[in-house]
């Protein structure tokens, strides 16, 4: 089974728009979105659930107020200044508690409870690419990185019972816990990059960090045309670097016509989605060992 991620340095560059193209053409494939604080890869496929289920992760400390005696404990362990003393009775703001658990063990009136957090909704659904994982963490919510690896857990678990030989990942941006979370276990990153000088350099970090795992990459340069100087700096980066180059697509308004329609550039007439079908037959064309492991020497 082969686990193709595409990633990015940071959001923007296209990511998701090549994704749902690749999804297009996959055809046998689960598809994974594991940007879980911002996801929009279900905006171009349309998922219809078929199982929703909650993500809990972590707690959250809760004031009883009947049972406190305002003895001032809370507020005085707290070191995050989430716990306070108002009006003779204690009370813990929930955005600023980080769930030490310190209050609730040490509160002498047994007074503060310590309920499960839930930090959002994942889900597995049907779309006319084929089936689906995805999540949405709640607005300011943390541990999306402990979301992705359950999302390709369940990614995985979905290949295996229906028989499909690839998991295709929308991956997150940046290069963050969530990014190292998306790479993990991953047989290729593909990294969609734009031509300007902080593209690059985001690029360099996020191929350093495949490179620490020994994570093959590929490179799709998007709006090479805008930056010609860019983006000769980036091939000539690949070939120093021993990335395959899958191409470069130019400043294209297809792109929002594509968008507005709500469909993958390859299911649209045009030269936007050959090159980028071109690409995906130079993906599986790739060697075994290029997607078992980085060749060395």
């Amino acid at each position: 089974m082969r686990e193709i991620v595409i990633i990015s340095g940071k959001g923007g560059t296209g990511k998701t728009t090549v994704c749902a193209s690749f999804s297009y053409l996959a055809r046998k494939a689960t598809l994974c979105d594991l940007d879980v604080d911002a996801p929009d890869l279900h905006i171009l496929l349309d998922p219809r659930p078929r199982v929703t289920e909650a993500f809990i992760s972590g707690n959250t400390a809760v004031v009883d107020a009947a049972s406190c005696v305002g003895c001032g404990a809370c507020a005085a362990l707290c070191r995050f200044g989430a716990a306070s003393l108002s009006g003779g009775k204690g009370s813990v703001d929930a955005l600023r508690c980080e769930g030490c658990g310190v209050c609730v063990d040490l509160c002498p009136a047994k007074a503060i409870a310590f309920p499960e957090k839930h930090c959002g909704d994942w889900h597995i659904s049907d779309t006319r690419m084929g089936l689906m994982v995805h999540a949405q963490l709640f607005p300011g919510q943390e541990n999306s990185g402990r979301l992705v690896t359950l999302l390709k857990r369940k990614a995985r678990e979905l290949a295996r019972e229906h028989g499909l030989d690839m998991i295709l990942c929308d991956g997150s941006p940046g290069v963050g816990c969530p990014v190292i979370s998306s790479l993990s276990g991953a047989d290729l990153a593909v990294a969609v990059v734009e031509p300007t000088p902080s593209g690059r350099h985001d690029f360099q970090r996020v191929a350093a960090l495949c490179d620490h795992f020994r994570i093959p990459v590929a490179v799709l340069i998007n709006k090479a045309d805008l930056n010609e100087q860019e983006t000769a700096r980036i091939e000539k980066e690949c070939l120093e670097r021993r990335y395959a180059l899958l191409g470069r697509l130019p400043f294209d308004q297809a792109v929002t016509a594509a968008m507005v329609q709500r469909k993958a550039l390859t299911e649209l007439p045009g030269e936007l989605g050959g090159m980028l079908r071109r690409a995906w037959d130079m993906i599986l064309a790739l060697p075994d060992a290029r997607l078992k492991g980085r060749l060395l020497g």
